[in-house]
């Protein structure tokens, strides 16, 4: 008994030693190796603003940042290696804040293509921008501009033309007279004669009235011959075209990109000099697909009315929407055809026009 009290008092002591041991070890040997471990950080190059593509890297557009020396990679650019960075070109735009590396910059013997002005940058692939005229009026009332989002409505007239012609109904109507061969008498038109030969001759009359048509009165059972009082009536319909269509630019663009800065050099420094009022935009650029533009091309070349409307850009809904005609304003509002009664309005009325309102600014002086 006395021998097994000994044994597990030997252990115990063995036991609080090593415990003691690992714990001296730990503090006095461990702990200094580890305090000596000190991270490392290197100083690596970052564009500290935007750098046009082309431009010349200088000190004046480059900022340093502190990152572990283990997430340094080669190919960017420290402290120490300034002088390899300082006077390259940048191969395209750099933003404000992107670590500059070596697939970024070339040598400033070396050419940079540069890919067409600062703004095409801002058109995303497979887009392509588009410019359609514009007035107060389609761009409601200059509520839309740069980067708004819109819808294109179209409105067109539609005439019924002559397939073989092309030209509008109803064609004008004319006599022949004194066709064949021989000598043609009171009749005018284009002849062909030849010494000795029969003249082959065509008499056309004077142009006659727009071709009509033939209708029996049933009330004295007699046939006339109507024709059109006035030219064929036009018949519209709109519709929207495209929905959500970004706006790139809402009037012209500078000629150059610098052109504002070489503006503002030259302007005189004079407050009271009278400076030129801005003039009105008349087209705005759409971001539209290849497809899309062609359409856009076909309604400015065929006088089609495009206007737009502005929409919520975080509004990403397509609506199915019915082209609106005569036929849909009356079915689809319930607008009825006025009857015709034996008593009218007067004075008569043939156009409607908008009242004067005492508040309304005078027209300008022709």
């Amino acid at each position: 008994m006395r021998r097994g009290r000994t044994l597990i008092l030997v252990l115990l002591i063995i036991v609080i030693g090593l415990a003691v041991g690992f714990y001296a070890f730990s503090q006095f040997v461990l702990a200094p190796q580890q305090a000596e471990v000190v991270p490392v950080f290197v100083e690596v190059f970052y564009a500290a603003q935007n750098i046009p593509q082309g431009n010349d890297i200088t000190e004046d557009v480059l900022a340093t940042m502190r990152i572990p020396q283990e997430n340094v990679v080669t190919v960017m650019f420290t402290r120490e290696e300034l002088p390899l960075l300082v006077g390259k070109k940048a191969k395209f735009p750099l933003d404000q804040g992107v670590l500059i590396t070596e697939s970024m910059i070339s040598d400033s013997s070396s050419a940079v293509p540069i890919s067409g002005p600062p703004w095409a940058s801002s058109i995303p692939p497979g887009m392509t921008a588009m410019s359609i005229p514009a007035d107060r009026l389609s761009v409601s009332g200059y509520a839309i501009n740069d980067g708004a989002h819109v819808n294109v409505n179209a409105c067109l007239l539609f005439v019924d033309i002559d397939p073989a012609y092309q030209t509008i109904l109803p064609n004008q109507t004319a006599v022949l007279t004194g066709t064949g061969l021989g000598s043609v008498q009171g009749a005018t038109g284009t002849g062909f004669s030849v010494e000795g030969l029969p003249v082959l001759s065509l008499g056309v009359a004077a142009a006659g009235s727009p071709q009509g048509r033939l209708e029996l009165d049933p009330s004295v059972q007699q046939p006339y011959y109507l024709v059109p009082s006035e030219a064929q009536r036009p018949r519209m319909v709109c519709q929207t075209l495209l929905q959500d269509v970004v706006v790139m630019k809402l009037g012209d663009f500078t000629l150059t990109p610098d052109a504002a800065a070489v503006t503002a050099e030259t302007q005189p420094t004079d407050p009271a000099a009278q400076q030129p009022a801005p003039a009105v935009p008349d087209i705005v650029t759409l971001i539209v697909s290849p497809q899309d533009s062609i359409t856009l091309s076909y309604l400015v070349y065929t006088n089609a009315k495009i206007m737009l409307t502005l929409r919520n850009p975080a509004d990403q809904a397509r609506l199915a929407t019915e082209a609106s005609t005569l036929q849909f304003l009356l079915s689809q509002y319930n607008i009825p055809v006025p009857a015709k009664l034996p008593y009218a309005m007067q004075p008569a009325l043939t156009t409607l026009t908008s009242p004067i309102l005492p508040n309304d600014a005078p027209a300008p002086a022709q």
